[in-house]
């Protein structure tokens, strides 16, 4: 099941469930969302998509796709559950960036402010969907991809414990560019020699070993190179190099605040302003379009992509071709799956063998980075079997990066209390403690702003999630 089925990207894990290497790797694709127009919209693109030579080329036939609105009719008898969910829409992204740009804050979904708003709504409805599958299907797997996903990772391990496993492809796809500019591609679903560590949209590949060499510094040291993918170009390479490793896209919003808010603040529109001025028209069409939904579709999702993180490209940039032609966190969700049911896809060659992959997941800790506390989730490589993901041990972190990462996972511990609980008081500190706000009484202005713009957070305070425990 997918929570969250008629949202923009469903589309691209369709396509890779009919195609390659998870072609048969599901029966049924149920989508279930609490927006039927979406529901529609959707089913339109996946009923206009030209059959796929993949997946009958293996003996296997495209999923059968059902949708609800009902999550009980949605969980009962699934293995797998996607979770993909937007609480308040494209309109709420709106308001997790203006709020803190009213401010003179960064505005940003899952960055600073806008991020911790955004999982002040997430983590409810999360909790929500966890303890409904507790009730209807205790043995499936969540596989999360609902933003924060770091936070919304860690606020459902007490409830489904090693059964949920946050993704993200920021991480995964920075390792594999990095690795084919220094001329040692890696093979999909395997980390051999990769050395990366960090919380989700905070995390630094800091050795990539090919043949018993590290070839980092080699690439760090080389600007032609860097310039050729886009963290690298994101980044000054003195800098790049003297820092010793390769920081996740997202922290160009630590390393250069000022010109990242500077930019926005320039733009006639923020990011969330444009999906949702796309998303509002394109919905009704899509629905309308017949065979042409899919065509329709994958126009706006090319000119999405163009946009991303357009704050921090230089004038005319463009991004990699592979980005635009769309593949990477379906690949990674499905990834996931493919292990967690032990290989058992038709094309379940080409990556890690023996049913397993390597990929870099939000997990609890375990030990795997040192000086974070052992039930933290942090985002790092690791092996997953039909047993579950178990995050790879690696090197202590520099000071300076273990230092933002303990403070950004405070931040993050108080959010989840916040919403859990209903702690107001851990909402304010969580916002204060945050380095992109580092205020007091800017914690308590965005909380103000957040709760004008979302009334909700104030039933939360009254009583949160906890006290409505079956």
């Amino acid at each position: 099941m997918i929570a969250g089925g008629g949202g923009f990207r469903v589309p691209l894990v369709y396509r890779a469930l009919t195609a390659g290497p998870f072609a048969g790797l599901v029966r049924e694709l149920v989508l279930f969302d609490v927006d039927p127009l979406r529901l529609a919209a959707i089913s339109a693109v996946l009923s206009s998509m030209a059959p796929s030579g993949g997946a009958a080329s293996s003996g296997h036939s495209a999923p059968a796709v059902s949708t609800t609105t009902s999550l009980a009719e949605g969980l009962d008898g699934t293995d797998m559950v996607f979770a993909a969910i937007r609480p308040g829409g494209t309109a709420g992204r709106i308001a997790d960036e203006r709020v803190a740009l009213g401010l003179g804050l960064l505005g940003q979904e899952t960055t600073g402010a806008g991020g911790i708003s955004y999982a002040l709504r997430s983590i409810p409805g999360m909790l929500e969907l966890a303890r409904e599958m507790k009730r209807r299907c205790p043995e499936a797997w969540l596989v999360n991809f609902t933003n924060p996903a770091g936070m919304v990772t860690e606020a459902l391990v007490p409830v489904l414990g090693s059964r949920v496993i946050g993704i993200c492809d920021s991480a995964g796809a920075l390792v594999h560019r990095a690795a084919r500019a220094a001329g040692a591609p890696l093979p999909e679903g395997k980390l051999d020699g990769v050395g990366y560590y960090g919380l989700n949209h905070l995390g630094w590949l800091y050795r990539l070993e090919s043949g018993g060499k590290d070839l980092l510094p080699g690439l760090l040291a080389d600007a032609q190179a860097l310039a050729g993918f886009e963290e690298g170009r994101l980044f000054p390479q003195p800098f790049l190099q003297s820092l010793g490793c390769l920081p996740n896209e997202y922290l160009y919003y630590y390393y250069d605040t000022v010109r990242a808010v500077g930019v926005i603040r320039t733009m006639r529109q923020t990011r969330g302003e444009s999906i949702h001025e796309q998303q509002s028209g394109l919905y009704p069409a899509l629905a309308a379009a017949g065979s042409r939904a899919y065509e329709l579709w994958d126009a706006a999702r090319r000119s999405r992509e163009e946009g991303y993180l357009a704050e921090a490209r230089a004038s005319g940039e463009q991004r990699d071709e592979d980005d635009l032609a769309g593949g990477g966190y379906e690949r990674v969700a499905l990834g996931v799956m493919r292990a967690l049911s032990g290989g058992a896809s038709a094309g379940a060659s080409g990556g890690a063998s023996g049913g397993s992959a390597e990929l870099i997941l939000n997990t609890p800790n375990a030990g795997a980075v040192p000086g974070l506390p052992a039930d933290a989730v942090v985002e790092v490589p690791c092996v997953v079997t039909s047993d579950g993901a178990v995050p790879v041990p690696q090197d202590r972190p520099a000071d300076a990066q273990l230092a933002l990462m303990q403070r950004v996972k405070e931040v993050e511990r108080l959010t989840v209390s916040a919403a859990v609980h209903g702690r107001r008081d851990d909402a304010v500190r969580a916002f204060a403690l945050h380095p992109l706000i580092d205020s007091g009484e800017r914690a308590v202005e965005l909380l103000a702003g957040y709760e004008a713009a979302f009334p909700a957070l104030r039933r939360l305070w009254r009583g949160g999630p906890e006290s409505r425990k079956p």
